[in-house]
């Protein structure tokens, strides 16, 4: 009997296909969960932080307080009108000097020269009606002596006397008063004189006529006891100051003699000396009462140089030199961040709200923000406590809490100030900032 052959299942070639792609679709899943798991691991991993370091160094650091300002003369003086008139003449134009004692201002007298030739003539009829009246004192007197014989000789009445006595009194009684109306008349006569001597005016000082508000014709007002119209300013150009405003916070780093840099804006690219010679005492508000409101004291500092083209009114800024420090240890004024710490609270507190207690602890033990600094040691940055002291424009010195050579933290601004914590671990890139500052160290 013969054995029947067996024939191999036969497997069509979709059914192939079918199985190829489950497998590949089951290799792509597998591939795709290896890539999230190494995902999310790295990113469970820590990241160093990128900054800029620089070393503790010591340096000669010069505290500046900066204010602005205007250019103003040391003595400068304003010619007011002391009489009413129509000004007559003006011999100078303003940018002229002018020496002590010139005549720069003249003013129509015409209106008081009735008021002279008036108070003239009554002072000359009372004075005549004064010798009239010491004629007749004379004369009375004469008669008191006559009566006074007679009577004493029995040959006149003891009340004739007495009528001649009361006369020659009333006569010297009249005779002072008029001398007191003289007096008076006298006095008149001396205002209307000044009035008119006050219609020129001469300069008090040498200088340079710095501004003029009149012409030749113009009204101006004034009397001897207020200030009349300010005709024209008389500054003394050849020493110059700066008048700056400085914040109530900053006036008492600021000590007389103090040195100053003065920049003036018309001369861009002078820089020029001066010295604090006056520190206001009183304050000058603005925005009283509103919460704009600001306190400035006003300092002076004379300015050195004597042949700078000044005028005043030139705006200016200047940086006063309150205090320097040599060989002191100092780093980047950036490097100095603030963090708010929390005193301990007692782990055993009882107490029903044991939350509410821990909430109440921790705002009583919130002290004032520290002063600290990120040192750098293996790649790693370390928080240290600092004390500081002065600082310029760029660095700041550390009393306490670095030691020289330490390399600190000097960027970036955000990694300072926000992305540092201690034990962070950081990446040292210097090259990038040495391509943006090439000049820096």
């Amino acid at each position: 009997m013969d054995e029947k052959k067996v024939q191999p299942e036969f497997t069509p070639p979709k059914v192939k296909k079918k199985k190829k792609k489950k497998t590949i679709w089951i290799i792509l899943g597998i591939i795709l969960v290896l890539i999230i798991i190494a995902v999310v691991a790295s990113g469970k991993k820590e990241q160093p932080i990128i900054v800029q370091t620089e070393p503790v160094k010591r340096m000669t650091i010069t505290q500046v307080v900066t204010a602005t300002g205007k250019i103003q003369s040391e003595t400068q003086v304003n010619i007011s009108a002391e009489v009413s008139g129509e000004i007559a003449s003006l011999p100078y134009e303003e940018g002229d000097m002018v020496k002590k004692g010139d005549l720069v201002v003249r003013i129509k007298p015409d209106a008081y020269y009735p008021q002279l030739q008036q108070q003239t003539a009554g002072l000359r009829v009372q004075e005549s009606e004064l010798k009239t009246q010491e004629i007749n004192i004379a004369k009375l007197e004469l008669d008191y002596n006559r009566s006074q014989e007679l009577v004493q000789k029995g040959l006149a009445p003891q009340s004739e006397l007495d009528n001649v006595r009361a006369n020659l009194d009333a006569a010297v009684a009249n005779l002072k008063t008029m001398k007191a109306r003289i007096n008076q008349q006298r006095a008149a006569l001396s205002s209307v004189q000044y009035d008119i001597s006050k219609t020129t005016i001469y300069s008090p000082i040498d200088g340079t006529i710095s501004q003029m508000n009149n012409e030749i014709g113009e009204k101006v007002l004034g009397t001897s006891f207020n200030i009349g119209s300010n005709i024209m300013t008389i500054s003394d150009m050849e020493n110059m100051e700066c008048q700056v405003e400085v914040g109530e916070t900053d006036v008492s780093l600021i000590s007389i003699g103090d040195t100053a840099r003065i920049q003036v804006d018309a001369f861009p690219n002078q820089v020029l000396t001066g010295v604090v010679y006056e520190v206001g005492s009183s304050a000058q508000t603005t925005g009283l009462g509103m919460q704009s409101e600001v306190v400035n004291f006003m300092v002076k500092v004379r300015v050195l140089e004597k042949d700078v083209k000044l005028r005043p009114g030139m705006s200016c800024n200047v940086d006063i030199e309150v205090e320097t420090k040599y060989n002191v240890l100092a780093v980047p004024i950036q490097s100095v961040t603030t963090r708010e710490t929390e005193k301990e609270i007692d782990e055993d507190l009882e107490n029903e709200n044991e939350n509410l207690t821990r909430l109440q602890s921790t705002r009583i033990g919130m002290n004032k923000p520290d002063e600290i600094i990120f040192l750098i040691s293996d790649n790693v940055a370390k928080m240290s406590k600092v004390t500081t002291g002065i600082s310029d424009d760029q660095y700041i010195e550390i009393r306490e809490g670095v030691n020289e050579g330490d390399v600190v933290v000097k960027g970036s601004f955000r990694a300072i100030n926000r992305e540092l914590e201690d034990n962070s671990k950081v990446k040292v890139d210097n090259e990038t900032q040495k391509r943006f500052n090439p000049e820096g160290s």
